[in-house]
């Protein structure tokens, strides 16, 4: 993800304009969000065990949504790449996962910088809204391209009896952000108090 930040900045100072700078980190972006995949399956493994939290299965609808965006629609749908909404989720993408491994790292060196732990527990509250608003914005200018070009549809009649609309699909997938995307965010609003109320209360006995 440091590697996709620094792509961004690079092709912001040779282009001096933050318009289409998703070309420049294209591949990065594919690649590693494809990977977090991994990731999450051994979260949910975990979740199954009853290791982890069920906020794992909320998590985990959030890296879908992520590969689900990447692949199927801004890779899919050309015409939305120049959109500027895609710049948007692509920066708060980027941000959040750098301070979030970076928390995981310091942790498990046990070497933890208050100031990472506040960015991990304080930036979500500006991060999770600006990448959720990309997110739909660029899923509703690909609609008018997919209900003209019939993408990833399968009408009927045909040998399997079976039809497909991915227009109608991708409305359905931009309305199930309304149920699960709250939940997230007061779910990190929760943690946010606990976790940074406890630092304070700990800073306090010493």
């Amino acid at each position: 993800w440091l590697v996709i930040a620094v792509g961004l900045v690079r092709a912001y100072l040779a282009k001096g304009s933050y318009h289409s700078l998703y070309y420049s980190i294209e591949k990065p972006l594919k690649f590693f969000q494809t990977g977090a995949l991994l990731e999450e399956y051994l979260l949910i493994a975990k979740y199954i065990l009853g290791i982890v939290p069920s906020s794992v299965v909320l998590t985990a609808f959030q890296v879908m949504s992520r590969v689900f965006l990447t692949w199927a629609v801004t890779h899919s749908v050309k015409e939305v790449q120049t959109e500027d909404s895609v710049l948007l989720f692509v920066v708060a993408w980027t941000i959040t996962e750098i301070i979030r491994y970076s928390f995981y790292t310091f942790s498990l060196l046990n070497h933890l910088p208050y100031l990472i732990k506040w960015a991990r527990y304080t930036l979500f509250i500006v991060l999770y809204p600006m990448g959720v608003s990309g997110e739909l914005l660029t899923i509703y200018a690909a609609l008018p391209f997919v209900r003209q070009s019939g993408l990833y549809s399968i009408s009927l009649p045909n040998k399997y009896n079976f039809s497909f609309d991915y227009y109608t699909f991708l409305i359905l997938v931009m309305i199930s952000y309304i149920p699960i995307f709250p939940q997230l965010y007061f779910h990190m609003l929760h943690q946010r108090r606990k976790v940074l109320s406890h630092t304070e209360e700990h800073k306090k006995s010493e």
